[in-house]
């Protein structure tokens, strides 16, 4: 899977959990860039990424990732 196709779906998984339709998610996207990614929405966030994946993040993955690029780079690695 080619990294467009991967932002484009994290495009919409960012999308529904946040109820906004503007969000563009970058490499460098982090917490600060969307408003109300807080740490309850940020396991929400993660939940949803794996459903649309297929993929399971560990929980050091899940506490160490410092933005979306490592977010992309870890379900590279995950669906080969």
């Amino acid at each position: 899977m080619e990294n467009e196709e991967i932002y484009e779906r994290l495009n919409n998984v960012f999308r529904d959990v946040f109820d906004d339709d503007s969000i563009v998610v970058k490499p460098e996207t982090t917490s600060k860039d969307i408003e109300d990614w807080d740490s309850l929405e940020h396991i929400n966030l993660v939940v949803a990424v794996e459903q649309e994946f297929g993929i399971k993040f560990n929980m050091n993955e899940v506490t160490t990732m410092k933005n979306v690029g490592e977010m992309v780079d870890i379900i590279k690695s995950r669906i080969g």
